[in-house]
């Protein structure tokens, strides 16, 4: 299959057929595509267009592309279609975990018509089982579609039950053993079951060592182990470790997207998910909030500036420096904080090594430092200053400016992982706000001290 390109031109024939009800073509241009590329033609269609289009898809592809569809806009897209229709055409054919995240969008009332209408009492109960799990959990991002077999069984008894229970699953990653209380005890290997005897029993041919996770595992835990151990499916167990579901690759890039998404628009300032197809006014709420705080920061600095007035009035030149001090202190801030960010979200740090990196970014800032107010200060005589007072007030205030901002940017997401608040909020536009104004004060009193005493 070649790589889809959504062009213009695409995109308006197809509408044009739409409009016609031309069916024909509308599903000459879109039956071999990949449901993803689907759902991104959907994405650009009004909704009663990418209604007409998803509509003409055969049960299997049309559920595939339900569960590429971002979950605002599944729930709108789902709103108009009856019950019966989403069940039986689209979650009958879906996994058990994409069933439960379309479900999971829906308002309550659509999602008991839905489950109601289900004819497999089995899937639906599975569904209802995994909406109880937090999204953020295990249990949350879990399928319940595996292949498992007794340890006690035979090759023979197991090759039949891995046939029967492969019609449910469009790949095989492993095949999992229990015992008789449907405890995890380890997995087969195809090769193995294939080449042993088919009298020999089970036991005596899996491997005992297998990775697994609890359902309340955080899903951010799960990535890390799936990352750190190479793995491209993790068995699920409940407290008992009863064998409950597994979690493939597919699922856990989708919610490390999902979570860098997230902290992206966190560091970025923005309060809430939002898409560039979103409303304005919806744009505007995740947005207003930090504009606001940063509104209330910038009237603080302004306030702080009015402190120092005499000051400023007796040399107009202090104010040519303010935007130099706030800007490092600003990016300084900022460098400290994303690289603990990074190395919190990558499990390379934690609270216990961290204030250990402290010290060593202590070392770097020094030097940074050094560095910056020696520049400033021979930048600061370029401009012919009279005396040294000016260039030293300027050159000490950005050397103070760098290792306070340092410092703070590398413990503050420290403390807040500590205290379990998301540490990106350590970056952006909080560290920036912070830093603006503890570094104007530093330097206006730097200013002070050196100005007033000294000229």
């Amino acid at each position: 299959m070649q790589q889809f390109e959504l062009t213009h031109e695409y995109l308006d024939q197809l509408e044009e057929w739409i409009d016609a009800g031309n069916k024909t073509e509308i599903q000459k241009a879109v039956d071999n595509l990949h449901p993803a590329d689907i759902a991104e033609i959907l994405k650009e269609l009004n909704n009663e267009r990418a209604q007409f289009v998803f509509l003409l898809l055969d049960n299997e592809k049309a559920s595939d592309v339900l569960a590429e569809i971002d979950e605002e806009e599944r729930a709108q897209f789902l709103e108009s279609i009856p019950a019966e229709t989403i069940a039986r055409r689209f979650i009958d054919n879906m996994d058990s975990d994409d069933a439960a995240d379309v479900v999971s969008s829906m308002p309550n009332e659509q999602q008991h018509e839905v489950l109601s209408h289900l004819e497999d009492l089995e899937q639906a109960g599975d569904i209802v089982d995994l909406l109880h799990y937090d999204d953020d959990t295990a249990g949350g991002l879990m399928a319940k579609e595996l292949v498992s077999v007794n340890e006690n069984w035979t090759v023979l008894t197991c090759l039949r039950e891995v046939s029967r229970q492969a019609e449910n699953l469009d790949e095989i990653y492993n095949i999992y053993v229990v015992d008789d209380d449907n405890k995890l005890k380890g997995r087969l290997s195809m090769k193995k079951m294939i080449t042993a005897p088919t009298s020999a029993k089970i036991i005596n041919l899996y491997y005992p060592d297998i990775i697994s996770v609890k359902t309340d595992e955080p899903a951010e835990s799960v990535a890390l182990i799936m990352q750190k151990y190479d793995l491209v499916a993790i068995p699920v167990v409940d407290q008992v470790d009863r064998l409950v579901g597994r979690i493939t690759i597919d699922d856990v890039v989708d919610f490390i997207k999902d979570e860098a998404d997230k902290d992206y628009q966190m560091m970025s300032g923005i309060s809430q998910d939002i898409e560039s197809s979103d409303s304005v006014w919806a744009q505007t709420k995740a947005k207003l909030p930090w504009l606001v705080i940063a509104l209330f920061g910038g009237m603080v600095s302004a306030w702080m500036i009015s402190q120092y007035e005499a000051e400023i009035a007796l040399f107009p030149v202090t104010a040519m420096f303010i935007p130099v001090i706030t800007a490092m202190g600003g990016n300084v801030g900022i460098q400290s904080s994303a690289i603990v960010v990074k190395g919190l979200a990558s499990n390379s740090l934690s609270s216990k090594n961290g204030w250990t990196n402290l010290l060593k970014d202590l070392g770097g800032a020094l030097i940074n430092a050094t560095i910056c107010s020696s520049i400033i200060f021979c930048l600061t005589l370029a401009f012919g200053m009279s005396s040294l007072a000016m260039p030293i007030t300027v050159a000490i205030s950005l050397f103070v400016v760098i290792i306070f901002a340092s410092i703070f940017g590398t413990a503050f997401p420290l403390l807040l992982n500590k205290i379990k608040i998301d540490p990106a909020l350590a970056t952006g536009p909080f560290i920036t706000l912070t830093n603006d104004i503890i570094g104007l004060n530093i330097y206006l009193v730097t200013g002070r001290l050196i100005l007033t005493h000294f000229v």
